[in-house]
């Protein structure tokens, strides 16, 4: 499966601009990290990119991503891409086993808290982003709260990360396709 067709999918089932933003900056987290650790950046781009392809159609914990599963196999999605996506819900029940598994989950949530961040900036762009903003608005649990910090701190640690580290490259990655994500910013 190449991207073209795996964005074909998500444009088909989602039409929520930022939910697709979304899936685009877990994508380039996913990119970012198999590049870094010398694996399959296609592969785990695709990981990212499809991770949410059904939440609009299955928006229940019943449903997502189990139901989509088999709409994926279906398209020909290969299957270790699906599993990646079935382990990112613990409610699921498939354990995390791969390294891109792990990476999955743990780019996740906290691109939502990176995003958020970049929002509420003046200039609402990733660039003016940095770790000690996230770490500032992290301590905030009023603020972007439906990022839970509990498991991006669990999702990271499992990953083998430090949780700033982390944050730096996922802010780095997300940077690299700012305009995609609607965060380039205001101009001056």
């Amino acid at each position: 499966m190449d991207r073209a067709t795996a964005l074909a999918i998500v444009r088909e089932y989602v039409k929520n601009e930022n939910l697709v933003h979304h899936m685009l900056a877990v994508e380039a987290a996913m990119r970012f990290y198999a590049r870094k650790l010398g694996e399959d950046e296609a592969l785990w781009g695709l990981a990212g990119l499809l991770h949410d392809f059904d939440w609009e159609i299955h928006p229940t914990l019943e449903e997502h991503p189990q139901a989509g599963a088999p709409m994926l196999r279906e398209r020909g999605v290969p299957e270790v891409i699906v599993r990646a996506i079935l382990s990112h819900a613990d409610h699921t029940g498939v354990r995390r086993e791969s390294t891109m598994e792990k990476a999955l989950y743990a780019c996740d949530e906290i691109t939502g808290l990176i995003t958020a961040t970049a929002l509420v900036r003046p200039s609402k762009s990733i660039h003016d982003v940095k770790v000690k903003s996230v770490k500032k608005k992290w301590k905030d649990l009023r603020f972007a709260a439906g990022a839970n910090r509990d498991e991006i701190a669990e999702a990271t640690e499992d990953f083998g990360m430090d949780l700033w580290e982390h944050t730096g490259n996922v802010i780095e990655a997300m940077q690299g396709i700012a305009e995609d994500l609607g965060l380039e910013g205001a101009a001056a």
